[in-house]
């Protein structure tokens, strides 16, 4: 896993983790989530660790949507996979950007944005669930998604607070498919991602970290963009963009994320960033070692499976008969 860098990738929605994560969510090196000892303990036992690629993501979200697709169709109902994201999509994000091209390409991802946001509007399955009876929707809902009534899984975070999901369902069912016994992968998922309030609050404070994002600052003005921190340019970024055609607003958003990852690279912000993660993870996460590496290899042993899963079936975007 990225550690703090995925986190935010994800959307974990930490106010903590805002204030200085992924340094552009890319698939460079893995960060060791639980420092250098943890490759060697992982070929002591004879299983690899590691991150997943975007697109080794996407291969695994495409075969998520198409063993959801057959197990809906055994219940009787249509489903519609749907556009999914790329690999290249899944790059931008987090505290600062590093990747000029992303940049270039993406700005900030508002263009990206609002394409989730149409298909989010004009999903069709949801379309489908709405025009149900009542009746209907709620048995179409227990086949999607479980029904709480017949047992949940429940993990009980790091940071504290449990989080729940139902045992059963074509969600739960495609689960254990592509990651195996659903409560081990359960447990390891929510484990492993959720680590980042433990250490982030030491390391924004981190000085090393702070003369980094001056440094940043700095070059930034230069540039001219005066802006104090990256987190800035994230509260800011919607107004200045406030009212202008798509086009001007792409080329705003362009032109400031290139100042900002050409930044990054010139003032080795992002370099800092991640090596101070590694550091800060190989310090406060050892007693959380088994988790992450349990996750990493549930992850590969997926990855392995959604190939056959994909080489199998062909895409389909139709909704197959009831």
């Amino acid at each position: 896993m990225r550690g703090m860098f995925s986190s935010v990738c994800a959307g974990v929605g930490l106010a903590a983790v805002t204030a200085v994560t992924a340094i552009g969510c890319t698939t460079g090196a893995t960060v060791d989530p639980a420092g250098s000892d943890r490759p060697r303990a992982a070929a002591a036992r004879g299983a690899e660790t590691r991150d997943l690629t975007d697109a080794e993501q996407v291969l695994i979200q495409r075969a998520e949507a198409m063993l959801t697709q057959e197990c809906m169709k055994r219940a009787g109902h249509p489903y519609w996979i749907g556009s999914l994201p790329t690999a290249d999509e899944l790059k931008g994000g987090g505290y600062v950007l590093s990747d000029v091209g992303w940049a270039r390409r993406h700005g900030y991802g508002g263009e990206l944005e609002k394409k989730s946001e149409r298909a989010r509007l004009n999903d069709p399955n949801a379309a489908y669930a709405n025009a149900l009876s009542e009746a209907e929707r709620v048995r179409y809902s227990q086949a999607l998604s479980g029904d709480p009534a017949k047992g949940m899984l429940s993990v009980e975070l790091p940071s504290g607070g449990t989080v729940q999901t139902p045992r059963e369902g074509c969600r739960a069912e495609t689960g254990e498919r592509l990651y195996g016994d659903p409560e081990t992968w359960f447990r390891a998922k929510k484990t492993a991602t959720s680590l980042t309030p433990l250490y982030v609050p030491d390391l924004v404070k981190d000085e090393r970290l702070v003369k980094a994002v001056r440094a940043w600052s700095r070059c930034m003005r230069a540039a001219g963009h005066d802006y104090a921190s990256p987190e800035e340019i994230r509260e800011k970024r919607y107004v200045l963009t406030r009212g202008l055609s798509p086009a001007r607003a792409h080329a705003t958003e362009v032109g400031l994320a290139v100042a900002e990852a050409t930044c990054s690279l010139k003032t080795s912000l992002g370099d800092t960033a991640r090596s101070l993660e590694r550091e800060y993870r190989g310090k406060k996460l050892q007693r959380y070692s088994d988790d992450i590496a349990t996750y990493q290899r549930l992850r590969l042993t997926a990855l392995a499976r959604a190939e056959g899963v994909v080489g199998q079936q062909p895409e389909n975007t139709e909704p197959p008969g009831p």
